[in-house]
């Protein structure tokens, strides 16, 4: 994928990785630009989570460049990402509130200057009047707004973003890949995301990359920056996007 270093918020350049005998990535390539959004997608085991554990600096490739802005080194790469997992993992003795707000606490501010910097977003993003409720009282939905919001707070370059919707019922799903759009419209970062779902990824990212069976290779890469304000509904439904998503579902056959 083309693009100056500048430019680039994410670089990976024939990445290998294997764990023992068993080969987990095969040469993959990717950049994401920055405050743009990319979407992996590909069958189970076929590298995904991987290939944002290796970004994220969890862990190092056998082979290949990866670059994080201007940082290679796992620690550097640590630094400049803020990886969300499928699951919450919510502290349940922390209300919401805290919750959100403890990525600001690990940075070195007092749990008071925590609260007061992140209460103001809970409104915009769909949290007002949950600021004291414990994880249990809230829904699957609210509770993945609460994660992502905790991510955010991080203020790091890079969002990863794991299957963040896979635990949630179709509907509830559909209601939050929508706002997920306009939070990211309305905070831009540089985001990689994985899901299984490929109408998913086309929805959120402006460009799909699509994975192979393991050991996992870039098998396309497919444009869909197609939103122009129009409603998830009238965007699935399109000609265009009904296109896409076949194509991708044709790749992932190959």
């Amino acid at each position: 994928m083309a693009g100056t270093a500048d430019a680039l918020a994410v670089e990976l350049r024939d990445v290998a990785k294997s764990f023992g005998r068993v080969a987990a990535l095969a040469g993959v390539s990717l950049s994401v630009a920055r405050h743009s959004r990319v979407g992996i997608v590909g069958p189970s085991g076929g590298g995904k989570t991987t290939i944002l554990k290796i970004v994220a600096g969890l862990l190092d490739a056998d082979s290949g460049l990866v670059r994080v802005g201007d940082a290679t080194s796992p620690p550097q790469r640590l630094a400049r990402c803020a990886l969300m997992p499928q699951r919450d993992l919510l502290l349940p003795w922390r209300t919401a509130l805290d919750n959100a707000a403890i990525a600001l606490e690990n940075h070195g501010l007092s749990r008071a200057e925590a609260r007061d910097r992140t209460r103001p977003l809970f409104e915009r993003f769909g949290l007002a009047s949950f600021e004291d409720a414990s994880p249990g009282e809230l829904s699957g939905g609210m509770r993945q707004r609460v994660g992502f919001l905790r991510t955010l707070m991080a203020d790091k370059d890079v969002l990863l973003l794991d299957e963040p919707f896979g635990a949630l019922d179709s509907i509830t799903r559909a209601q939050m890949q929508e706002w997920l759009l306009q939070a990211m419209d309305a905070v831009p970062r540089s985001v990689l995301l994985v899901t299984h779902d490929v109408e998913e990824a086309l929805l959120l990212c402006r460009r799909v990359v699509v994975l192979s069976q393991r050991p996992g290779r870039v098998v396309a890469v497919l444009d869909a920056d197609h939103r122009g304000g129009r409603s998830r509904r009238q965007i699935v439904t399109s000609p265009e996007f009904v296109t896409l998503k076949e194509q991708a579902l044709e790749a992932l056959g190959a």
